[in-house]
C-alpha cells in the first residue's frame, strides 16, 4: 500500500538551488510562512522536462500574485542547472530557484526516488504556510504536467484553507460555487 504524504510536514533538507544567476542555500525552513510548490522533475537537458519548466515559468508571476513560492528540483547539481539555464532559452526564462539534489535526499524525503535509476518520478507538492503537503501529484516519466492545473489545484487549496467548513468540487474555479459538507447534502449531489 502507498502511504500518503498529506497533511505531513516537510521533513527537513538542505541544498543549493542556482536562482537568478547565482548559487544560494535553501532548506525547509524556506518553504515555511508563505504556500510552495515543489516541482521535481527526472534530469536537466532531456525532453519532457523543459517543457514542464517553461509552463510553470510561463505560470510563476500569477503564482507569485498569489502568494506562492515555487522550487524546481532534480537529482542533477546546482552546477548543471546553471549550464542547463544558460544554454537553453527555455530554461533561461525561469525565475523560480532550481534545487540540485545529487545525493537525492530531498526526493526520498518526498517518495520520488527512482532508486535504480537515480532519478525523480514527476511529482509536484503544494505545500500550506506551516509547512503541511496539501497536494500531491505524481507521474510516470512519459507525462507531463500542466501549470495552468497547478493553479487551479492552489487556489482550490488556499480557498479551502481560507474557508473553514467549505470545500472545492471537481475543476472548481475561483469565484464557483464551494460545498458546506452536511448531512443535507448526503445523496443529493
Amino acid at each position: 500500500m502507498f502511504p500518503t504524504i498529506i497533511n505531513t510536514t516537510v521533513q527537513p533538507f538542505k541544498a543549493t538551488a542556482f536562482h537568478n544567476g547565482d548559487f544560494r542555500d535553501v532548506s525547509d525552513a524556506d518553504l515555511k510562512g508563505k504556500w510552495s510548490v515543489v516541482m521535481f522533475y527526472p534530469a536537466d537537458f532531456t525532453f519532457v522536462c523543459p517543457t514542464e519548466l517553461g509552463d510553470l515559468a510561463d505560470h510563476y508571476a500569477q503564482l507569485q500574485e498569489m502568494g506562492v513560492e515555487v522550487y524546481s528540483v532534480s537529482t542533477d547539481t546546482h552546477f548543471t542547472h546553471k549550464a542547463w539555464h544558460d544554454s537553453s532559452e527555455t530554461i533561461n526564462k525561469i525565475q523560480f530557484p532550481m534545487i540540485g539534489d545529487p545525493t537525492g535526499t530531498i526526493a526520498r524525503n518526498f517518495g520520488v526516488m527512482i532508486e535504480e535509476d537515480g532519478l525523480a518520478l514527476r511529482g509536484t507538492f503544494v505545500i500550506n504556510p506551516e509547512g503541511e503537503i496539501k497536494v500531491a501529484e505524481l507521474h510516470d516519466l512519459g507525462i507531463g504536467r500542466s501549470a495552468k492545473e497547478l493553479v487551479r489545484k492552489v487556489q482550490a487549496a488556499q480557498y479551502v484553507a481560507e474557508h473553514d467548513g467549505e470545500v472545492c468540487p471537481a475543476a472548481w474555479q475561483p469565484g464557483e460555487e464551494t460545498l458546506s459538507p452536511s448531512l443535507d447534502l448526503v445523496g443529493k449531489i
